[in-house]
């Protein structure tokens, strides 16, 4: 059911996943073609904000701090899969892997180098707070427009 802690929490997320997305394309090398990289980022820091911060709302401040550390990092996690996973499909299309093990091998390759290559102190920090705004606001929401 739509209300507006989901959409709060959607929009919050939405919005950090556009800003991290920002700061993490300067640590690519220069010649990377980002594509949809931001578009596809945004819909899915909307995603996890209506579905996992959302009706999380309502519990308490308390509540609302840790959901909003939780949604980052779950938010994190998907972003890294399905960019791995269009890296692997671009990768695969120019006959690069022995088999479909191997292709599936690769995303987790992928992703876990892209993880190591985000993890800088600026990225985490905006995320995690990031995410404390984020889960304070939704709470607000909820108690507001219940």
């Amino acid at each position: 059911m739509p209300n507006a802690a989901k959409l709060v929490a959607a929009l919050g997320l939405g919005l950090l996943a556009f800003v991290v997305s920002g700061m993490i394309m300067p640590l690519f090398e220069e010649d990377t073609n980002f594509g949809w990289f931001t578009y596809v980022n945004i819909a899915v820091g909307l995603l996890t904000g209506w579905m996992v911060v959302g009706p999380r709302a309502g519990r308490g401040m308390t509540s609302a701090v840790n959901v909003g550390l939780t949604g980052p990092v779950v938010m994190v996690f998907w972003c890294l899969f399905v960019q791995s996973c269009n890296e692997m499909v671009r990768i695969a299309m120019k006959n690069r892997y022995d088999g479909a093990f191997e292709a599936l091998v690769a995303i987790f390759q992928i992703g876990s180098e892209w993880a190591l290559l985000m993890s800088t102190i600026p990225i985490w920090a905006t995320l995690l707070v990031g995410g404390m705004i984020t889960g304070i606001l939704t709470e607000y929401a909820w108690r507001t427009w219940r």
